[in-house]
């Protein structure tokens, strides 16, 4: 039985993705499990690997629901992460985001 996910995401330059990724979640990396890769531990069953892989970066999608779309778009570009802001989108709204290496990072909610 499945019953936790980390979801993956490929970057060029593990170092430029951390301070991004820090910035998207308002905190460094809770875990460094081997060299090239970081994690972020979102809740008890789900996070975030960061994934040093120059051939595969830029090709991924991370898909993360928000409770208030509106604050969290704010935070963004307070923190220095550029976006056009919430968007309809999917029967919901959407906020895309794209991290240095160009992977989307799309949040969701009402």
């Amino acid at each position: 039985m499945i019953n936790r996910i980390l979801a993956n995401c490929t970057v060029s330059d593990l170092d430029r993705a951390e301070e991004w990724y820090a910035r998207l979640f308002e905190r460094g990396p809770d875990a460094r499990p081997m060299a090239g890769l970081i994690e972020w531990h979102l809740g008890a069953d789900f996070g975030v690997q960061v994934w040093l892989d120059a051939d595969r970066a830029g090709k991924s999608t991370l898909v993360l629901g928000e409770t208030d779309l509106d604050a969290a778009a704010a935070r963004l570009i307070e923190a220095g992460i550029d976006h056009a802001g919430p968007q309809p989108g999917g029967g919901a709204r959407i906020l895309q985001l794209a991290d240095p290496d160009g992977n989307f990072v799309v949040f969701f909610g009402a």
